[in-house]
């Protein structure tokens, strides 16, 4: 199939992919699917549409899902009232357990999706090839874990067979579920596996100065300079820590893109603007 069949109408121009699908040709990209983007089924059909046209374009892909607000509404209809601690959720058993089922159904959903679209994609969770071994975050925090091992085997012997892996931000220590701040396990995974790109897809613009403009790109120097003024501030500091983490450890850089906006995806690899704020070293 012609590199123009496969490009949304409303996607970058195929003499920009043909720019730059060469210099993506034999490297990884770990994009991580925030929670708070997918609520609209028109950005998630977006997002499939680019994973698919990536795929279909011989790149390697790697997809690490979240599931904040799918998450909310499953415990708002079990009448329970989610606790956080620095950002991450105080997870009990009955959490874990709610936690584990919506991670997994929406893991399927989008490797169902892409099907559909005619990617192969396979699923990877607690339940199905799990690739991440945890250390507990805290007591305080219960089942809540960080990565500390990272089956990269798996995810290799996935992309060998030119097939996307849908990674769900869950754990095991000794046969237990924990749950993974999701910018955390992609950036783990990221790192691991020495990808070139790490996208994150939010529902922000990207790494605003104080005029709340955005910068399109900035390294981790200037970034550490903003978070000690207060440019950046509480919200987006566990971001940007994971960011720092993954180019200070061999990803080649980190890009917070405006997961809104139609085909942010493509427009971030194949664009000389990109979709966003690519954060270097």
């Amino acid at each position: 199939m012609k590199i123009e069949d496969l490009l949304p109408i409303d996607g970058p121009s195929i003499n920009e992919v043909k720019k730059y699908i060469d210099k993506y040709k034999n490297d990884l990209i770990v994009i991580k699917y925030g929670g708070n983007v997918f609520i609209d089924r028109n950005i998630f059909n977006n997002f499939i549409e680019d994973i698919s046209v990536l795929n279909k374009l011989g790149l390697s892909i790697v997809v690490i899902h979240g599931g904040g607000p799918r998450i909310k509404r499953e415990l708002d209809k079990s009448n329970i009232q989610s606790k956080f601690i620095r950002g991450l959720r105080v997870t009990d058993e009955k959490i874990i357990n709610i936690v584990e089922n919506v991670l997994i159904d929406f893991n399927n959903d989008i490797v169902e999706s892409l099907k559909k679209r005619g990617t192969d994609a396979i699923p990877i969770n607690t339940k199905n090839n799990n690739v991440i071994k945890i250390i507990p975050e805290s007591e305080e925090l219960g089942f809540v874990g960080k990565p500390n091992e990272i089956n990269k085997d798996i995810i290799k012997n996935v992309l060998e067979k030119k097939m996307v892996p849908i990674i769900s931000p869950l754990g095991l220590k000794d046969n237990q579920t924990y749950n993974i701040n999701g910018d955390t396990a992609a950036g783990a995974i990221a790192k691991s596996l020495k990808a070139r790109r790490l996208i994150l897809m939010t529902n922000i613009e990207g790494v605003l100065n104080k005029q709340k403009n955005l910068i399109e790109e900035i390294t981790s120097t200037e970034i550490l300079q903003m978070i000690k003024d207060e440019t950046i501030t509480e919200g987006m500091i566990p971001k940007i820590n994971t960011c720092l983490d993954a180019v200070n450890n061999g990803v080649t850089g980190v890009v917070i893109v405006d997961g809104r906006k139609p085909h942010s995806i493509l427009f971030e690899i194949f664009s000389d603007k990109g979709a966003g704020t690519l954060i270097r070293k």
